[in-house]
């Protein structure tokens, strides 16, 4: 069993485990709740974590999570209506709220 995953923010590891899933992989959580445990233990001790049982899932799924999550390869776009710059992940501009247009995705 290998840790492959984990984030202070539980619906990031959600959808890793998703993608997971999705991928024939099966994922398990650990620290799912240990969220409360904060204060009695570091932060980061408390972060939700995805492990898979087979070693053998180990890369296949680390390359999953790093496609699915690897936005800085991604160039920023600008809004075709108020020339703004948007960060990769926006799908609207967070000026005007114009749609990403198709030649920036």
């Amino acid at each position: 069993m290998k840790l492959v995953y984990t984030h202070e923010n539980r619906l990031f590891v959600a959808n890793a485990h998703n993608l997971l899933e999705q991928a024939g992989i099966h994922a398990i959580w650990k620290n799912e709740f240990a969220s409360s445990a904060i204060g009695e233990v570091a932060p980061i001790s408390a972060w939700p974590e995805l492990w898979v049982l087979e070693d053998t899932d180990y890369e296949p799924a680390t390359e999953i999570i790093r496609t699915a999550f690897a936005t800085n390869n991604l160039p920023e776009w600008v809004c075709t209506q108020c020339k703004e710059i948007n960060e990769p992940a926006f799908e609207l501009c967070w000026n005007c709220q114009l749609e990403k247009p198709e030649s920036a995705l």
